[in-house]
């Protein structure tokens, strides 16, 4: 309740990938769990993974019809004005008929149109960066915002210092625990406990490059006895299936998607995984030994950036996309049975951790509402 009268009225918006959307979700679940009668409401852009995966988290969602710029010549670069003002447009009904709080945006399409219109009607208004390289849309955001979230230090080479809250990036509950998990892990995907585990991750859509690293390795991770978990994404797990069949897979789990990663995390003895920052932010708190393989594909290089941030402290290692079909499955085989290399980089990556980061935020936001 806001101070005795109505219940608080809170607008999230943030999409186009998991790094956006499940930090939003974080943040929407731990508002409501302090006030249980708040009204939630997402705004993301239509057709995009938001408009899926919030309702499936139980809230409501609108989609604006928006998408960023391609960079070649394509019709949905000649349509990108109109989208821009349609999405202004109704970004502006929704702000006047749904009147928020509050408003929170942790980047992605969608969240510049909803934050400026939130924004122009004197709205508190708070975003959430999860990259150490900020995002364009936040960037732009950061002048007309009350508060900057952020989980990097050396930010203000982006944000207005005065604003900055380092409060590291929102994760989900179960990853916060995984050290008691270990026994039931091993259980669960039917391992040895005697055994060194890898686990293989590539973002929420599976890693082309990954794959196919490990694919081309896959005999040398027989041959070691190493037991693999491995989330190849859907796109490419019939493809995968087809390419292994007939190899010794007793101890290599595949799977499209790991419902359970709180117990992939506790299993692992080393993890190679894609760079984007909600991953990082998961790593850090399971106190996992990583090699990072940064996706060329992303705005500004940021998954890079993200990587470079924890091998500069000795808290990970760097395979480049461009190497990794050559030399990821040696570089995680040297790893995995180098116990005291294991031990330093799972000491120093968990002093980046921030398990009350979606506490820290939650707070921040109903300080902005209070005011």
């Amino acid at each position: 309740m806001l101070n005795g009268k109505q219940p608080y009225r809170l607008i999230i918006s943030g999409g186009g990938t998991g790094g956006h959307i499940f930090p939003a979700i974080s943040i929407a679940n731990k508002f409501v769990e302090r006030h249980p009668d708040a009204e939630i409401l997402f705004v993301g852009a239509k057709g995009r993974m938001e408009m899926t995966r919030v309702p499936e988290a139980g809230y409501k969602i609108i989609g604006l019809w928006i998408s960023g710029l391609q960079r070649k010549l394509t019709w949905s670069n000649l349509l990108f004005p109109f989208k821009l003002l349609s999405s202004y447009f109704t970004a502006g009904k929704i702000v006047k008929r749904f009147k928020p709080n509050a408003v929170v945006g942790t980047g992605g399409y969608a969240s510049g149109p909803i934050m400026l219109a939130a924004t122009r009607n004197k709205i508190p208004a708070l975003i959430q960066e999860q990259n150490s390289y900020a995002g364009l849309t936040n960037k732009q955001l950061a002048n007309k915002v009350q508060r900057v979230c952020v989980a990097y230090n050396g930010m203000e080479k982006y944000f207005p210092e005065d604003k900055l809250i380092f409060t590291g990036n929102p994760v989900r509950k179960d990853i916060l625990d995984t050290e008691s998990k270990r026994d039931r892990s091993i259980v669960h995907f039917g391992f040895s406990p005697n055994k060194r585990t890898l686990l293989v991750l590539g973002g929420s859509l599976g890693s082309k490059t990954i794959n196919e690293s490990i694919l081309l390795g896959i005999d040398k991770l027989i041959d070691s006895e190493v037991q693999v978990i491995w989330q190849t994404g859907k796109i490419y797990f019939e493809n995968i299936k087809t390419q292994v069949k007939g190899k010794d897979l007793k101890r290599i789990r595949i799977n499209d998607f790991l419902n359970q990663m709180d117990l992939a995390y506790a299993a692992a003895d080393v993890v190679i995984s894609r760079s984007g920052a909600l991953a990082i932010s998961e790593l850090c708190l399971s106190k996992r030994p990583s090699i990072l393989v940064p996706s060329p594909n992303v705005a500004e290089d940021h998954q890079t950036k993200n990587a470079v941030a924890l091998v500069d402290i000795d808290a990970a290692v760097l395979v480049r996309d461009t190497d990794a079909r050559g030399i990821l499955v040696d570089e995680a085989l040297k790893l995995i049975f180098d116990l005291q290399r294991c031990e330093t980089l799972s000491q120093n990556i968990v002093s980046l951790a921030k398990p009350n980061a979606t506490d820290e935020i939650v707070n921040e936001i109903e300080k902005l509402i209070t005011v």
